[in-house]
């Protein structure tokens, strides 16, 4: 009966962690950087050269996370595209921010195509596919914030079929336009006297289903994934450097973008509450 007290708290923090956990969300998301090396139409791929995977250190969860880019042990990364878009919208020598589930390449969710080239390229031009899973800002100081409706008669377990999704634009701290877009629709915004513009297509999604009647509460399964393509005009004055023309398949500059905090299977903090609880129960096991 003495090793109860420890068993209670390694309880007490399991469940801790388990609470820390997104619910609907427990499916890694890995997210790579790289060099597109290849576009295949034939195959519906792209690839990436010298990958480097996203990952930040959310510490104790008392201050912002430090998140940065690690190279990875591969060469390159292939993956099938997510809308077939992608493959008129980048080409080689294209620097791409890429979103993956549970594992890295093999099928991309998301593409981001980033502006210039080498480190410097931070915001996107054009995205594609998931784009709430891409931690990368778009260009000209716009942010796309997409949230789908589920259509609650057609779910399974954490995810439902969406009926469509809203879709605000937002130019620096101002929100621009907002629509709500069926499947195929589109929101167009043009105002501002830069000569940018910024074009957001709703292709397909999911939504999740806690906001339907007996889904309520439910935690554990796949995120919903959905499909946008984006496309930002940049404002007057900067230019996208164009890749050489090393393929057939050239890039029409279509955007897509918003800037999102990754989502993981299980949070860092949660794991060390774990890594806690282990050792003390070994300690009092030691003990006995």
């Amino acid at each position: 009966m003495k090793n109860v007290p420890c068993l209670i708290l390694c309880a007490a923090l399991l469940f801790l962690a388990i609470c820390a956990i997104p619910a609907g969300a427990v499916v890694l998301q890995v997210t790579v950087r790289g060099t597109v090396t290849d576009v295949s139409p034939a195959n519906n791929t792209l690839t990436l050269s010298d990958p480097q995977q996203y990952g930040c250190d959310y510490g104790s969860g008392t201050s912002a996370p430090v998140c940065s880019w690690t190279p990875l042990n591969a060469s390159t990364l292939t993956g099938t595209v997510p809308d077939a878009a992608a493959l008129s919208v980048f080409a080689r020598n294209n620097q791409v921010v890429a979103v993956s589930l549970g594992g890295t390449g093999g099928t991309w969710i998301a593409l981001a195509k980033l502006y210039g080239s080498g480190a410097s390229a931070d915001n996107a031009t054009d995205e594609i596919g998931d784009i709430e899973s891409l931690p990368v800002a778009l260009i000209g100081d716009y942010a796309v914030t997409a949230t789908t409706v589920p259509n609650c008669s057609a779910c399974t377990g954490t995810t439902c079929t969406a009926t469509g999704s809203n879709v605000t634009l937002t130019s620096g701290t101002m929100n621009v336009a907002y629509k709500t877009l069926l499947p195929g629709e589109s929101l167009f915004f043009n105002g501002r006297n830069d000569a940018s513009s910024v074009n957001v297509s709703y292709m397909s999604g999911e939504a999740l289903s806690d906001s339907c009647p007996g889904y309520t509460g439910l935690i554990g399964g796949v995120q919903p994934i959905s499909d946008y393509i984006v496309h930002v005009v940049p404002p007057l004055g900067m230019t996208v450097a164009t890749p050489p023309a090393t393929q057939s398949n050239a890039p029409t500059t279509v955007t897509a973008s918003v800037t999102t905090t990754q989502e993981s299977g299980l949070p860092f903090a949660a794991l060390g509450v774990l890594g806690v609880g282990i050792a003390i129960l070994a300690v009092r096991r030691r003990g006995d």
